[in-house]
């Protein structure tokens, strides 16, 4: 076959295919179908064996959308264990709990560091990597989103038939005139107007590339807003009795956990007193026992000198005060007591806290120490007190309470003495008792171990003359927790802005329209539109038909030609014979001319899209 002129020239307008090897319609469509998504193209190439050319490898790795969903993915399941598993940063006591109930697992989960999940090895390697990633995604991301903000729409394609969503209609309206009305209409609507030619272009829907980058943005903000809070933050609690208070201060923590850049002049003067307890509960049917009263009221001060305010701490409803939150956790009683030695001398007196063993009635495990102690001769010694204290007790039911509410509270103890070895140097808890060098009080018989059953007001005496301890009453006590984490205030912000990122990237579509204008044959104006959408938007033809029919107010269809009659065949047969061949050579001839300007034109090629 031999080539033509027109057919070389089109040949080298053209250019070399797009890479890839794009199809026909993708040639087609051009510019008119390019730069829809911020994406930065994906560069197919093998790495050089050097190291430069592996690290490049596996940056471009690092920092593609698909190794950041991943790396998401991997942190959400990473938290899974830190749910499952007690976390020494939480509750001591459980972890420790969990390690005597299964010394099997208990090596393998320290190893894994299983029981400080937040701060292992393994999830922080997932943090920095994620966070490396998602920098790495947005910045060039970013930059390319800009580059199209300042760029124009592009113009539209030959045939924009092949486009998903067309339509056309012929009017009477002048060219001119359609494609005024057709930029008044766009701007009316937001979209971005280019006029180029025969023909304007409109585009709509940047904020879904906004809205995908705020949400990555947001990503960010909260991994930063968890960092801060994890190295800045004061977590601690406290156990009051009615009446006592808390200042905040290293000293009045029973337990505190801070982090590696936590300075302890960093703490806000502030504090709190317990003024009273209330908690009801359930007495009857499948919720008894539930708490349905569950109060702290207590008198607060922010600052040194600051004014004193009354307040309620509830469940959920921590009190805020320079920062930090205080949190209302637990509850339990305090037994009030007066021990006396052998001497008649008080060496203790006041509320004694007990750890609770039933968390549903309150049943309470009682420790009480008196270093200095003399018996009735006046020798020094130790002495300790073990026992329970029950809300309600039935004597039938055992040594357990059989509710929470304070109904028929009762002390039962039992005494020992000897050393308690609190003098050795090394620490003890207030809520275990070493018997190893203590003896414990007989009865008289001396066979029966002594233990009494104490109501409010009784007095229990020890045996030989060994002192007294009168059960005065009941205090109620509270434990709270005080924590203050800087980053929360950045990961609400984060958090709210991850979903209206997340809103605007699935809801709003970025789409383009065209309309071209044209004169006829028959000297009527041609208008056509068409859509294209970034991916498969179901409303496109919806928008495309609602602008068309506010276009054509000013741009109404023609009306239809009326057919000519029918000739007559005997008169007219020869004549209209002659006339046939004449208007088929005609044809003929217009449309080789319009097929040979067509191909010398043709807009195939990407670049000849956009300049024309």
């Amino acid at each position: 076959m031999s080539t033509t002129d027109t057919d070389t020239a089109a040949g080298k307008e053209a250019g070399p295919p797009p890479e890839g090897g794009a199809t026909a319609e993708e040639r087609e469509l051009g510019a008119a179908g390019s730069q829809l998504s911020t994406a930065p193209a994906e560069e197919i190439s093998v790495p050089s064996l050097g190291p430069l050319g592996w690290a490049r490898w596996f940056w471009r790795q690092l920092t593609s959308m698909r190794v950041a969903l991943l790396l998401l993915l991997l942190l959400t399941l990473a938290t899974i264990p830190g749910s499952l598993v007690p976390q020494t940063s939480i509750d001591q006591l459980k972890v420790q709990d969990f390690q005597d109930r299964h010394p099997t697992l208990t090596p393998i989960y320290e190893k894994l560091q299983l029981f400080h999940v937040y701060s292992s090895v393994w999830f922080s390697a997932i943090y920095l990597l994620l966070f490396i990633s998602l920098i790495g995604c947005i910045v060039p991301r970013t930059w390319q989103f800009i580059g199209q903000l300042r760029g124009r729409p592009p113009a539209a394609p030959r045939r924009l038939t092949r486009l998903p969503a067309y339509t056309t209609w012929r009017s009477e309206a002048e060219p001119e005139q359609v494609l005024a009305a057709a930029r008044k209409i766009m701007k009316g609507r937001r979209f971005r107007i280019e006029a180029s030619g025969d023909a304007v272009a409109a585009e709509k829907g940047y904020l879904r590339e906004v809205g995908n980058l705020l949400f990555h943005t947001a990503l960010i903000v909260l991994l930063v807003s968890f960092a801060a809070g994890q190295l800045w933050k004061t977590e601690g609690s406290s156990l009051i009795t009615e009446g006592g208070g808390f200042s905040n201060s290293l000293t009045q923590y029973d337990d505190i956990k801070t982090g590696q850049l936590f300075n302890s002049d960093d703490l806000a003067p502030f504090g709190f007193q317990l003024d009273r307890f209330t908690a009801t509960y359930e007495r009857s049917g499948p919720q008894m026992r539930t708490p349905r009263t569950f109060r702290a009221d207590v008198t607060y001060w922010d600052g040194a000198d600051g004014a004193s305010h009354k307040t309620s701490v509830k469940v959920n409803e921590p009190l805020e005060i320079a920062g930090y939150k205080v949190f209302l956790l637990n509850h339990g009683y305090s037994p009030v007591v007066t021990i006396r030695d052998g001497k008649g001398e008080v060496v203790h007196q006041g509320p004694v806290v007990g750890l609770p063993i039933d968390g549903a009635n309150l049943t309470e495990s009682m420790v009480i120490k008196v270093p200095d102690y003399r018996d009735k001769n006046g020798k020094k010694d130790q002495i300790g007190f073990q026992g329970q204290f029950l809300p309600t007790w039935v004597r039938s039911q055992g040594m357990f309470s059989v509710f929470p509410a304070l109904d028929n509270p009762t002390l039962v103890l039992t005494a020992y003495h000897g050393s308690l070895g609190v003098d050795g140097g090394t620490p003890q808890s207030v809520y275990q008792l070493d018997k190893s060098r203590m003896k414990q009080f007989l009865e008289p018989d001396g066979k029966t171990k002594f233990a009494r059953a104490l109501k409010v007001g009784d007095t229990m005496k020890l045996p030989n003359g060994a002192g007294t301890l009168s059960f005065d009453g009941v205090k109620e006590w509270a434990s709270f927790q005080i924590s203050h984490k800087p980053g929360d205030q950045g990961a609400l912000i984060g958090a709210v802005a991850a979903l209206v990122g997340l809103a605007a990237s699935l809801f709003i579509q970025r789409r383009r329209v065209w309309v071209r204008a044209v004169t006829g044959h028959d000297g009527s104006t041609v208008v056509e539109m068409a859509g294209l959408g970034r991916s498969e938007y179901a409303k496109l033809p919806e928008e495309l038909a609602d602008l068309a029919v506010r276009l054509q107010a000013d741009a109404p269809p023609a009306p239809e030609a009326e057919p000519d009659p029918e000739p007559d065949r005997n008169s007219t047969e020869d004549s209209g014979k002659d006339s046939a061949k004449e208007s088929s050579a005609k044809e003929s001839t217009e449309d080789s001319a319009s097929e040979s300007a067509s191909d010398t034109a043709d807009p195939a090629d990407p670049a000849e899209g956009a300049r024309a």
